[in-house]
């Protein structure tokens, strides 16, 4: 009787699909990456920063061109110069302060505005590369599959080389015991020879 009177709440169910967000500047964000592609390994969206990364600041000045009634073309066009006279101020602000660095002989420290997204994981990853050479976990394991490959080899093709022959018939010597087990390697003049009678039987 009560649920009757008072039946539970029905909230709305999702039909299945997530919808993308999308903000308005990402049309901008977009055309900025499709005129400066390598501002997307120059500038990597870091996680723990606070910066917008440069497409995001060229959006958001495009919109803001755009409140004050620009046109779009025109606030693109200006949105880009910023960018342009930007990223070359630093650039020259960070080769003058390498020049002075070496005229001072100091260590330069690690402020370059534009780095490599590839330089900074590979400077990441190198004392790990570097700790296999020397870890001693590593080289047991280096050590191990080495033995197994070898044993595995030896197992493989162990038997077949004691059972060759070359081609004047003479049974090869791979530390097996043959038909001439107790002959040496044949000499240079024995092989010439036995060359000679090949080439006479063959005529």
């Amino acid at each position: 009787m009560m649920m009757s009177r008072a039946p539970p709440a029905v909230f709305p169910r999702a039909n299945g699909k997530v919808n993308v967000i999308s903000l308005p500047e990402d049309i901008y964000v977009t055309k900025f990456y499709q005129k400066h592609p390598e501002s997307k390994y120059e500038d990597p969206i870091k996680l723990s920063g606070f910066n917008p990364v440069p497409a995001r600041i060229f959006a958001s000045r495009v919109l803001e061109l755009k409140e004050q009634g620009v046109r779009e073309e025109e606030a693109m066009a200006v949105a880009d110069m910023e960018y342009r006279a930007e990223r070359k101020a630093k650039k020259q602000a960070y080769t003058r302060f390498k020049q002075i660095s070496r005229v001072l002989d100091t260590k330069v420290p690690n402020c370059n505005p534009y780095p490599s997204a590839v330089k900074e994981i590979q400077a990441e990853e190198r004392p790990y590369v570097r700790e296999r050479f020397f870890d001693p976990q590593i080289l047991d394991m280096v050590r191990k599959i080495k033995e197994e490959k070898y044993t595995e080899m030896h197992e493989r093709f162990g038997g077949e080389r004691q059972g060759r022959q070359d081609r004047f018939g003479r049974q090869q010597r791979f530390g097996g015991q043959g038909r001439f087990s107790g002959q040496g390697r044949v000499s240079g003049e024995e092989r010439a020879r036995l060359e000679r009678a090949s080439r006479q039987n063959r005529v």
